[in-house]
């Protein structure tokens, strides 16, 4: 069998196969061109959203609430006022003819302090003593009258009309003695009061007469005030305390007593009586307190400043003053929940301390409160917590 050679024959495809296996290739490289892309847009469409979801959620500063570790300060101007005051007047006119004490000078009760020379009261004083020795020698001859009359009156010598005469006219007479001797004890009580004396123990706190000066009687009108006496041992204190305080000083609290001469030292003060009425100008009730000045560093009249420590409220939580919320609904607490949703609560206030506020009720030490809650934040808003403060009460 003879063997022939196997020739192999090429056949060429047409130059259109070609041309369209390219283009179905170019289109399949335009397919996943786009498709690569519309996925990168989804997904950086899915991150942009996502981001913009986060971002739309507010960042919040948390506080917790906390209890002052004392009662808050009260302070209030006051005024130091002496214990006892007299402004010393004359009861008798005339002139100052001399005067034995100056201002700071201390003096004891009864204690010549000036003399009132009255020439004028001492002339009415020996006209009364005149008339009283005439008003008695009438009297004398009245009973020796009447008692002849009524010797008399059994012999039926005399009527009995003219002893009665008699006999009332000696008791007339003796009504004039005793009236003229009363004028008299009355001038004589009068001239008395030309030796001024001090009333108490205490300092001269005013001089406002010198010798020569005319003296008018009386603490009005012509009258002028001639000596000041003050008890300065013992001081009053008088202060105004707002309504809303008055409940919590009653009497017995102390008070620390500061005066701007002595920087850094206090004294101690305290209450002893209270008015009981708020004045309707102020809003406001008078106190009284007593301060030992036995020392005499303070001066009545001087500007004092009080402060009071006031009781902690049993229930009341302090939190910044920039944690309220104030609009229609009231006043509120934007406080976190335990999804980190927000809800208000409303809250009264107790104290206002400027910076801090003092929650009287709404509000617990166990509560997260948005410090600074941003505008338009709503009911039931998630929250991001950005970091939680925890702040210590005060009792400044």
């Amino acid at each position: 069998m003879s063997s022939e050679p196997v020739q192999t024959y090429y056949v060429r495809r047409p130059a259109r196969s070609r041309t369209l296996l390219a283009l179905i290739v170019g289109f399949m490289g335009i397919a996943i061109v786009v498709i690569s892309c519309f996925l990168v847009r989804a997904s950086e469409s899915r991150k942009l959203n996502e981001w913009t979801d986060k971002q739309a959620i507010p960042t919040v500063t948390e506080i917790a609430p906390a209890r002052a570790s004392g009662g808050p300060i009260l302070t209030l101007p006051s005024r130091l006022e002496a214990y006892s005051r007299a402004p010393i007047f004359a009861r008798v006119p005339g002139y100052l003819k001399s005067w034995n004490v100056d201002i700071g000078a201390t003096v004891k009760a009864g204690q010549l302090m000036g003399m009132i020379e009255t020439p004028e009261l001492d002339q009415q004083l020996m006209q009364a003593r005149a008339d009283l020795a005439s008003a008695r020698a009438s009297e004398r001859l009245a009973a020796l009258t009447a008692n002849r009359w009524q010797a008399m009156a059994g012999t039926d010598a005399v009527a009995q009309q003219d002893v009665d005469e008699r006999t009332s006219d000696w008791t007339a007479k003796k009504a004039v003695v005793a009236a003229a001797a009363a004028n008299v004890d009355r001038l004589v009580a009068l001239k008395g009061f030309a030796r001024i004396v001090a009333p108490f123990d205490g300092v001269v706190t005013a001089r406002m007469t010198d010798i020569g000066a005319l003296i008018n009687a009386g603490n009005g009108g012509a009258g002028s005030e001639l000596f000041e006496v003050s008890d300065v041992r013992q001081l009053r204190v008088y202060a105004r305390v707002p309504q809303n305080y008055a409940r919590q000083i009653s009497d017995g609290t102390t008070a620390t007593l500061t005066v701007p001469e002595y920087a850094g030292k206090t004294f101690s003060a305290r209450v002893v009586a209270q008015a009981g009425a708020v004045d309707s100008g102020s809003g406001t009730t008078l106190v009284q307190l007593f301060v030992d000045n036995r020392d005499e560093k303070l001066m009545p009249g001087g500007y004092a400043s009080l402060q009071f420590g006031l009781p902690q409220s049993a229930t009341g939580v302090r939190i910044p003053a920039s944690a309220l919320v104030f609009d229609e609904r009231g006043l509120q607490v934007a406080v976190i929940g335990r999804d980190d949703k927000v809800f208000f609560r409303r809250v009264s206030i107790a104290r206002d301390f400027g910076d801090s506020v003092e929650i009287a009720s709404g509000l617990r030490t166990s509560d997260r409160v948005i410090d600074t809650p941003p505008d338009g934040l709503a009911q039931g808003d998630a929250v991001h917590i950005a970091k939680a403060i925890a702040r210590e009460g005060s009792h400044e």
